[in-house]
């Protein structure tokens, strides 16, 4: 017995280890001759968990890692955000995979041949670089090493510590209050922004950052806010119309981690809004229904609700719950057709074969009353501006909204 378990570790470390796999010195000298690269380091706030290896011809594998829906066949890796380290002047490739999603458990193919991406040497300062879809549906991004940092990201990214900054620059602003009311599942504090006078005649809701990979609707949130509070005349006279309740950054735990879609534990934001959510899988959703039970009860009901997103369409997502559809749909065709009149948005609206069960379209419209809207902003271009998207073109937005919703609420 003794001799045969002296055969199976034997066989065990055969395995393991076997004659072909060289030593660990023959392997790095092997790699110093291949390529220019240090490393990849993702260790950073809103960096994107992911796994690299180095190709023979010399091409980086970058391996995205996917979130999972809780009791649910979706998954998704959409974001990326990492640093490569390498010598300046060299020259890399980088191939991205694992693009296969699943949403609402149908397959998805995000990567696509225009699919944007960005660079940047201090992780502030962004620029478009391009991408190439190839087999097997993976990204081909090739990059140039100024210096011998650059950081590599899918869209302009909007940090948790981005959002920190713009709360303490208007935080002691007479027209702004910042109320907690709740906590994410790793108990980070969920803010509502309230910007304007609280007895305003109209009062609008909108919401930021459900799903950790779009930061188009924070830098959106980001422009509103500064061009309410520029003190001027037109601004007084937008704020004595209308006072705006910010929930900026819904999934603050996947910003901060660098995740694509679903909360920590594997809820997804924008979904299940048709019944009340559960406190202890999505407390963020949870916190926001008992915020709006309480301004109902107190008679501020919203008169409108925005929810920003980021897909590669462009769309305005109409819900259509079944409710007497009537009024809203009237104003939902008021709300773009105001859009298109004071904002670069030219894209459209989902037509009425359209559905998108559990939204938070259609849960706050059906359960609390609430013109609700879901607005993706194509993550890849801008067609009302001609080019791909950077947080200031999003920020031009936000600023345009004010126009939208003076006149949205002055029905001459």
């Amino acid at each position: 017995m003794r001799k045969l378990m002296s055969f199976m570790k034997l066989s065990l470390v055969v395995i393991l280890i076997p004659a072909h796999v060289g030593t660990g010195a023959e392997k790095r000298t092997k790699i110093e001759r291949q390529t220019p690269l240090v490393y990849i380091n993702t260790l950073f706030e809103n960096g994107s968990p992911l796994h690299w290896e180095i190709q023979p011809d010399g091409t980086i594998l970058i391996s995205l890692m996917y979130d999972h829906e809780r009791s649910s066949l979706n998954r998704a890796s959409g974001h990326w955000h990492f640093q490569v380290r390498a010598e300046a002047g060299s020259d890399l490739t980088l191939v991205l995979q694992n693009f296969y999603n699943i949403w609402n458990g149908m397959p998805a193919r995000p990567a696509n041949g225009n699919t944007s991406c960005y660079a940047s040497q201090d992780g502030q300062n962004w620029t478009s670089i391009l991408t190439e879809r190839i087999e097997d549906e993976r990204l081909r991004i090739r990059i140039h090493m100024e210096s011998d940092s650059l950081y590599v990201a899918r869209l302009e990214p909007y940090r948790v510590s981005d959002l920190e900054q713009l709360l303490d620059t208007i935080r002691d602003h007479p027209l702004v209050k910042i109320a907690e009311i709740g906590k994410t599942v790793e108990g980070r504090p969920l803010e509502i922004v309230r910007v304007g006078h609280a007895n305003a005649p109209h009062r609008i809701f909108i919401r930021g950052r459900a799903h950790a990979w779009e930061p188009g609707g924070n830098w959106v949130i980001q422009g509103l806010i500064n061009n309410a509070l520029r003190s001027d005349q037109k601004s007084r006279r937008l704020l004595d119309t209308y006072c705006l309740y910010i929930l900026p950054m819904a999934n603050k735990d996947r910003v901060a981690r660098g995740g694509t879609r679903f909360n920590m534990r594997g809820m997804d934001l924008n979904r299940k809004w048709d019944k009340p959510a559960d406190p202890d899988l999505a407390p963020e959703n949870a916190a926001l229904e008992a915020w709006l039970d309480r301004m109902i009860k107190r008679g501020f009901k919203p008169h409108l609700a925005i929810d920003f997103h980021n897909d590669g369409g462009g769309n305005l997502h109409i819900a259509r719950p079944n409710v007497n559809l009537e009024s809203y749909l009237a104003n939902m065709e008021r709300f773009e057709h105001l859009l298109r009149k004071h904002t670069w948005f030219t894209e459209g609206s989902t037509g009425s074969n359209f559905r998108n069960p559990g939204s938070i379209g259609g849960g706050l419209l059906e359960r609390f009353g609430i013109d609700a809207v879901v607005y993706e902003l194509n993550a890849n271009w801008i067609e009302g501006l001609q080019k791909v998207p950077l947080g200031r073109d999003w920020e031009l937005l936000g600023r345009q909204l004010h126009n939208v919703f003076y006149e949205y609420f002055h029905r001459d």
